[in-house]
């Protein structure tokens, strides 16, 4: 008999967890957990991401995401023409195929949920 999956626990994440520098002098971002071992056909990341200000980060997402602003500011913009200054408790969704541009005056903190594996951001 296959033993059930048992949850998993990450005190204290928005806090103590130090994202990795992925871009430029200023953007940071790492995976805190991901599904990708228990379903890697329909696997999930979720982690945190740290802007501060300079220069702006350009992402093309090849995956589905969404963001909620933990702390601080964001300006975010897409190809569209769009563009949203997102504080504290705003949530976004940045489709697959979107080109999405972060810029701040001061810093911003996100969670970020992604339809991708571990560390494929």
């Amino acid at each position: 008999m296959a033993s059930k999956p048992a949850l998993e626990y990450f005190p204290r994440v928005q806090k103590e967890f130090k994202p990795p520098l992925i871009a430029n002098e200023n953007a940071f971002l790492g995976d805190v957990v991901s599904s990708d071992k228990i379903d890697p056909e329909k696997p999930i990341s979720c982690g945190i991401y740290r802007l501060e200000k300079g220069t702006p980060l350009v992402y093309p997402y090849t995956y589905h995401e969404m963001k909620i602003i933990l702390e601080g500011e964001f300006d975010i913009s897409d190809e569209t023409g769009q563009s949203v200054h997102g504080v504290p408790g705003d949530v976004f969704y940045f489709p697959k195929g979107s080109v999405i541009t972060f810029t701040t005056n001061s810093y911003g903190l996100a969670f970020y949920t992604g339809q991708r594996v571990n560390d494929k951001a």
